[in-house]
Order: structure tokens, then sequence, then C-alpha cells
């Protein structure tokens, strides 16, 4: 028989218990310390997911939302209407057309062979796919023929841009006007700090380039950091608002009023010559 205390290397009942809930202890302290750590990281990329991002239009009688995407679009249109000198009218027509035929996202696929901004098809001459799908080639082509038509300057929106796209539905671009008009009073100027955009600056370990030299071709002339006049001023400055995610830029500062990420404008006492950026550095 074997005995019972220590000495004969049989372990006490009562020790051998004690020890099982002691480990059991353990076990379900080390599960409730997963469990919360889990919780917390589904809650922060919850949050994450959860944090805002959009962008607000405030030139018009009420204020309209876009995604940040349309915004890039929008800016973009207007910036090339600019370079080619055409009046503000125009812009309001290119972005009525947009709207209407991609809500000013640009598609890679539409009826037949249409994609882009404005829906335009290679095979009726105008650019490749490849160029089509680059929204500053697109608004340039959507322009150009726009300049080809007798009367476009005094023709009202929905007619000037059924001219150029000959839609099936020609009056549906009407809908579309009130929204174009306040993005175009934002993007080409009219409008001081009319566009507003809202998003998460995310950590990235790569650096995301300068946005001075696409503005410079979308636009043409100066850009940042130089004395302009102030309509262009706000070209310059809604532009960059509108690409901020893409180029991660964390402060727009012009007329006395700077841009950050979070979503609005407010007035600085200082007001330094040209348009002013600031950019994430990587690894930020």
């Amino acid at each position: 028989m074997g005995s019972t205390g220590a000495a004969g290397g049989v372990e006490p009942r009562r020790t051998r218990r004690s020890r099982r809930v002691v480990y059991g202890a353990s076990a379900l302290a080390l599960a409730a310390v997963v469990v919360v750590a889990a919780a917390a990281i589904w809650a922060s990329l919850g949050n994450e997911r959860a944090t805002p991002s959009g962008c607000r239009v405030t030139t018009g009688p009420s204020p309209y939302s876009i995604d940040l995407a349309q915004a890039a679009n929008a800016t973009t249109i207007a910036v090339v209407g600019k370079r080619l000198a055409l009046p503000d009218h125009a812009v309001t027509i290119a972005l009525a057309a947009a709207l209407q035929e991609s809500q000013l996202h640009n598609l890679s696929y539409g009826d037949r062979d249409s994609v882009g901004l404005f829906q335009q098809r290679p095979s009726q001459g105008w650019g490749t796919n490849a160029q089509i799908m680059k929204p500053a080639y697109a608004a340039t082509a959507f322009f150009e023929a726009l300049a080809k038509v007798h009367g476009w300057q005094t023709m009202s929106v929905t007619d000037a841009a059924q001219a150029v796209q000959h839609s099936d539905a020609p009056e549906a671009y009407a809908s579309w006007e009130p929204l174009a008009r306040a993005l175009a009073i934002a993007a080409t100027g009219e409008a001081r700090a009319g566009l507003a955009c809202e998003f998460p600056l995310r950590r990235s370990l790569q650096p995301v380039g300068s946005p001075v030299p696409a503005l410079a071709q979308q636009l043409g002339g100066p850009t940042v950091a130089v004395r302009v006049p102030p309509t262009r001023g706000w070209t310059i400055a809604t532009w960059l608002v509108g690409h901020a995610q893409q180029y991660r830029i964390t402060s727009i500062r012009y007329g006395g009023q700077e841009w950050t990420p979070s979503g609005t404008w407010h007035p600085l006492r200082s007001n330094a010559p040209g348009v002013q950026i600031r950019q994430a550095p990587a690894g930020a």
C-alpha cells in the first residue's frame, strides 16, 4: 500500500484539488484577458471604420454632401476649365453632365464601351480607354466638345450638356443643376472656403509625393506658395481640399483661413501670401 504522506511520493487529494482550482482560475483569467484584448482591438477597428469621411459644399442656399472621390473629380473638372480659360458656366455644365453620367465617379464600365466620368466611348472618338479613365483628360475632351457647340454660352445647363453628350434622357441633367452650380461656385473660387472635406488620417509608411505637379499640370501656371489673385487662390485651395486624402494633406492655409482633416475651415490671425500646405510625413 502506498503511503498518503509526502515522503511516500503520493500527493494528498486536497492539495491536488486546490491546484486544479488554481490552474482553472489562471486559465479563466487568461481567457478573460484575451477576450478583453480582442474586444479592444475590434472596438478600435470599429471606431476607425466609423470615423466620418466625406465633404460638404456650402455655397448654395442649403449644404450638399458628397464623398471624397466626387470632391476630387469635381475639383479636377473645375481646374481644367480654368486652364482652358472657359467661363464658370462651362464648369457647371460639365459637372452636371458628370453627375448624371457617373455621379462624379470614375467608372471603368458603362453602356457598351462607355467609361469614365462622362461615360465617353472610345469607339466614338473620345480617346482610348486608358486616356478616358484619366479625369483631367476626360474633362478636357468634354470642354473641347462643348466649345464646338454654337451658342453654348447662352444655353441652359441641360441643353448645353445634351448637345455634347447626346443622351437618351436629355432632360435628366436638369435635376443635377443645383448641386453642379454649388460645386462650380466652390471649385472655381467664386466663394471662399466653399468645400470642406473630413477624413481619418491613416498611417502611411511610404511618402505620397507632392500634389503640386499634378495641380500645375491640370491648372497650369503658378499654384502653391506664390501670390495669386483671390479667385485663383481659392480655386487652388479647393482643389487641394478635394485631393487632401490622396496626398495626406494636414493643413491648407489661404485668405486668412485654415482647413484641416477635421473637416472645417477656421479663421487665422496671420494671412501669408499664396496658398500654404502641410503634409503628413511618411510613417506618421
